[in-house]
């Protein structure tokens, strides 16, 4: 009874229990609380939950950080005619899904398949069944892209295809260079390549060779970044730095004259098919490079050829220099008081130990001077002359002409060069310009010293370089002295011996004659060497020629190397000479006109002026104009407004609408050349001097590619 009773007396009633379970849930809910402060308060203070970055995060959500990327620099002429320049280029894709529309409900995919071929096939080099087949087989799919067809394609040919209003093309634009002259000092000028920037999903233009990888920083500029923050009912904030565009180079080269080496380089590539070829034209006062070019070389714009040859000859390639070297020789002897023009020597062969030096008239030409030895390019002669300088005295002057070391042009994987001069042979085979390896660069820069009174002269390419946000010249290329190798009288002594090479009637370079000018030059023939001895047999011999006009005091020096030509009947001279006598010529006749005191103006922009009022004004400053054209407006000229020009000058102004050949008898080679840029046809010439007969007769409709071939005289 009393167990029942303590049951009794122990047994809870309802309100009990449910105070005692307000009780739990009060402090159970206290806890939670508990909890929810301290998760708060360490979100609050450390801004991070389960990894993310509260801060960053809310960032993202109110603003926008955006690139601005900087306009890469163009590279101009020293006319001001750009030859490589920022540009876009498009990669066009279709949309096949047929859910996607815009807020408007216009349909972003392709609904017409068959349109959409034919416009494809229209504008792109792809076929109709092939751009049909690939919309196809895009059917589910949410969009497609057309292989390499597709991509690459210019703005013209983006707005045409726009233009044609096929629902679902759509375009992406990426960064490109454009190259407008095509092959056109291209191992100089260079190339870029795209290259992906770390951490993003752009791409960046980078230069890969020539003058756009040794300016790439100058180049390139600096990105811009701008950051837009939405602020509520406040509306937007910008903030950010602007992007400075990279700077804009000018080069040194002539736009004329590159044009017309270019033009007769390729020419004389196509008859010859050498395995390479070199040719530079140099201002001898100033060191400043005015045209050069090579063969092989490429298109870069189409990228044509670039597999054959991206090496640039003018610095990268080391080659024996043949008889050239001996202006070096005939300086050195004549400087170091050890020539005497007096003294004859055997010619034919010449013994030195149990070594022979040959000449290339085995039979040789008797006893003969020094200076007679010179002009006809008697190796004994010259290996007699190094004999008698001695090989000490030799050295030193091959050091002083800059001939082992690097020119240091600032391009990428330049050759200093190397000598075997161990044995006496090795000492003597130099003289002649064998056993020696140069680059073009290194004997560019020596020859200078004999066109500028002993002075050797820094070549350059670059005239200045300017900063595009602020229009200020940043680096102004100029004429800089390397050093003095040879005294003045030295060098105006080996110029009347180069004088003998052309004019007397024995001497090697008779066909380097220029009417009205008076030419110093040397040629050279160089067996090639393998490596370890030299190749046998005809198509063996690297020929080269430098010279210099008016040779009593150069202002041009040019030189031309020409390695293992096929030659067709005709000699080495005389190819390497259509070159030198064009280029050369019409340098000089620039020079001469720009020295003239005749009435000079400057030339006026007439491009988006009707062909009357273009016609008038030119006529008006006393230039023989010539229209190529009938349409009412003027779209190129020949001559760069701000170009001075003298009273006379042929301009040619080319019309919008259909283009007439003119006729051309009479007309210059470079202004040949000159309007075979401006009309875009197929030029070729053949002899020197000026027009003759034309294959296509004035007044016919000049075509789309069209061919033509001009004869000079």
């Amino acid at each position: 009874m009393n167990k029942n009773k303590q049951r009794m007396t122990s047994k809870r009633t309802p309100k009990q229990n449910r105070r005692i379970f307000g009780q739990w849930l009060f402090f159970g809910a206290i806890a939670v609380f508990g909890v929810l402060v301290i998760r708060f308060s360490y979100i609050a203070i450390v801004r991070h939950v389960n990894g993310v970055n509260l801060v960053e995060a809310t960032k993202k959500l109110y603003t926008e950080d955006q690139t601005i990327t900087a306009k890469r620099g163009t590279i101009y002429t020293a006319n001001g005619d750009p030859i490589a320049e920022d540009t876009s280029t498009y990669t066009i894709y279709a949309i096949m899904a047929k859910n996607q529309r815009s807020a408007s409900g216009k349909a972003l995919y392709v609904k017409n398949k068959v349109k959409a071929a034919k416009v494809l096939s229209k504008y792109l080099p792809i076929s109709y069944k092939k751009a049909l087949a690939t919309l196809q087989k895009g059917a589910g799919k949410f969009q497609i892209e057309f292989g390499t067809a597709g991509k690459n394609i210019s703005l013209t040919t983006k707005e045409k295809i726009d233009a044609q209003n096929v629902p679902g093309l759509h375009f992406i634009e990426s960064e490109a260079r454009l190259y407008p002259n095509g092959t056109f000092a291209s191992q100089l000028i260079g190339l870029t390549t795209s290259k992906s920037q770390k951490g993003t999903d752009k791409t960046r233009l980078t230069g890969s060779m020539g003058i756009e990888l040794a300016f790439n920083k100058q180049l390139s500029g600096t990105d811009g970044r701008k950051t837009v923050t939405k602020s509520g009912y406040q509306g937007t904030t910008e903030t950010g730095k602007k992007a400075k565009d990279g700077d804009n180079v000018y080069t040194t080269i002539d736009s004329k004259l590159q044009t017309l080496l270019e033009t007769k380089v390729s020419e004389i590539n196509s008859k010859v098919s050498p395995k390479s070829m070199t040719a530079t034209l140099m201002n001898a006062k100033t060191g400043a490079i005015l045209a050069t070019t090579q063969r092989p070389t490429f298109n870069a714009q189409t990228k044509s050829g670039l597999s054959k040859m991206w090496r640039n000859l003018l610095v990268e390639d080391t080659y024996e220099p043949g008889s050239t070297m001996k202006v070096f020789t005939m300086a050195a002897a004549i400087d170091s008081g050890k020539y005497n023009a007096n003294v004859t020597v055997p010619t034919g062969e010449y013994k030195i130990g149990k070594s022979t030096v040959p000449d290339w008239n085995t039979n040789g030409w008797g006893n003969i001077t020094y200076a007679k030895g010179f002009a006809l390019s008697s190796n004994t002669a010259m290996a007699q002359l190094e004999q008698t300088m001695g090989a000490k005295t030799w050295l030193k002057y091959i050091k002083r002409f800059g001939l082992r070391e690097s020119t240091n042009s600032g391009l990428a994987n330049e050759q200093s060069g190397s000598i075997q001069f161990t044995y006496p042979i090795e000492q003597a085979d130099t003289a002649f310009g064998q056993g020696i390896q140069v680059t073009a660069m290194q004997m560019l820069r020596g020859f200078t010293a004999i066109a500028n009174h002993g002075k050797m002269l820094q070549p350059y390419f670059i005239s200045k370089i300017t900063n595009p946000n602020t229009g200020k010249t940043v680096y102004k290329g100029k004429k800089k002295v390397v050093s003095q190798p040879i005294s003045s009288k030295t060098a105006s002594k080996v110029l009347d011996h180069m004088q003998d090479v052309v004019y007397k009637s024995y001497g090697t370079g008779t066909a380097y004659k220029i009417k009205g000018y008076r030419i110093a030059a040397k040629t050279g023939t160089a067996q090639v060497s393998n490596g370890s001895t030299y190749e046998q047999g005809d198509n063996t011999y690297l020929y080269s020629v430098v010279g210099m006009a008016p040779a009593k005091n150069p202002k041009y020096i040019m030189y031309i190397t020409m390695k293992q030509p096929t030659l067709n009947g005709s000699s080495a001279e005389e190819d390497m000479a259509e070159i030198f006598d064009t280029v050369m010529k019409r340098a000089l006749e620039e020079q001469k006109a720009s020295e003239t005191t005749a009435a000079t103006v400057k030339m006026k922009d007439l491009t988006s002026q009707s062909t009357s009022a273009a016609e008038k004004a030119a006529k008006k400053q006393g230039l023989d104009v010539v229209v190529v054209g009938k349409g009412s407006r003027v779209v190129k000229q020949s001559i760069s407004s701000g170009t001075v020009v003298s009273s006379g000058q042929r301009v040619i102004l080319v019309t919008n609408g259909q283009m007439y050949m003119p006729n051309l008898s009479g007309w210059s080679a470079s202004e040949v050349a000159d309007f075979a840029t401006l009309t875009g046809i197929k030029l070729t010439t053949s002899g020197t001097g000026y027009v003759k007969t034309q294959s296509v007769t004035a007044g016919n409709p000049i075509e789309a590619k069209q061919a033509i071939s001009v004869t000079l005289k």
